[in-house]
């Protein structure tokens, strides 16, 4: 499947500031950028840097101008999709070096304070087995509320409103995951049927060696989803943070199919 990406964003910016973007889909082997293009302000500096675990890139921008942006992107998605439910986990003390940040407790995702609650619910399931019965239990617990949360929201505070928005989702994904024994990470991503559009954010887990992607809000399945990065939790994929005074007054997001 071919997605065709379109981002806008404008931000007042009223004195030089430094911007962190992370907005462009990554270049990586489960899917295949056709074309892109990037509009940006004039700018004092530009540079871009590598992103979370090589997946992506980060731009770093100083400007004074108004942030008026344009992305488009085309993209192929090529990623091999597996029915997880078979999957085994792969035992802690064989995990690759790269997985191991994405077992540890992290700002959003206090996975340690989840351990009872994971055992108690999923204490009979291991593997793929558990990983799918967590995102059945966080899909039938959790109502999509857009404004029901905000920057400091954890796992924890999701789980007691029943709540959130997909970064809530994911997060709350991440940590019973991690709970569990299970490498899981955050992927920021561009995804077909996102309601309403905007960035969207899933759930990424490592089981057989590999890692899958989980969507608990149900919204969109890796097939149509275009990733942009990965982290921790969503403090390592903002799309953007600016260091200084810095005004949203749009933003606006796209996602189609191309038929090829």
């Amino acid at each position: 499947m071919q997605l065709a990406i379109t981002t806008a964003l404008d931000y007042a910016v009223s004195e030089p500031v430094d911007i962190l973007l992370q907005l462009e889909v990554a270049m990586i082997p489960e899917q295949s950028v056709v074309h892109a293009h990037i509009e940006l302000p004039p700018a004092d500096h530009f540079a871009r840097v590598p992103a979370q675990s090589g997946i992506g890139e980060r731009i770093w921008l100083r400007t004074g101008f108004p942030l008026e942006l344009r992305y488009e992107a085309v993209v192929q998605i090529n990623r091999t999709i597996a029915d997880i439910v078979n999957l085994p986990a792969v035992l802690p003390h064989l995990l690759p070096g790269e997985t191991v940040d994405y077992m540890m407790p992290s700002r959003y995702c206090s996975s340690d304070t989840f351990g009872d609650i994971v055992q108690s619910e999923f204490g009979g399931l291991e593997g793929g087995a558990r990983v799918t019965a967590i995102r059945d239990y966080i899909a039938a617990r959790l109502t999509y509320k857009s404004g029901s949360s905000d920057a400091f929201t954890t796992a924890m505070d999701t789980f007691k409103s029943r709540k959130g928005v997909c970064r809530d989702y994911a997060h709350l994904m991440i940590a019973m995951v991690r709970a569990s024994g299970i490498p899981a990470r955050f992927a920021s991503v561009y995804g077909l049927g996102v309601e309403p559009e905007d960035f969207h954010a899933v759930a990424e887990v490592f089981l057989d060696g590999a890692w899958h992607m989980v969507d608990a809000t149900d919204m969109t399945t890796p097939d149509r989803i275009a990733k942009i990065g990965v982290g921790r939790d969503a403090a390592d994929v903002s799309f953007l943070t600016g260091y200084g005074k810095i005004e949203m007054l749009s933003q606006n997001i796209e996602v189609r199919s191309i038929k090829v």
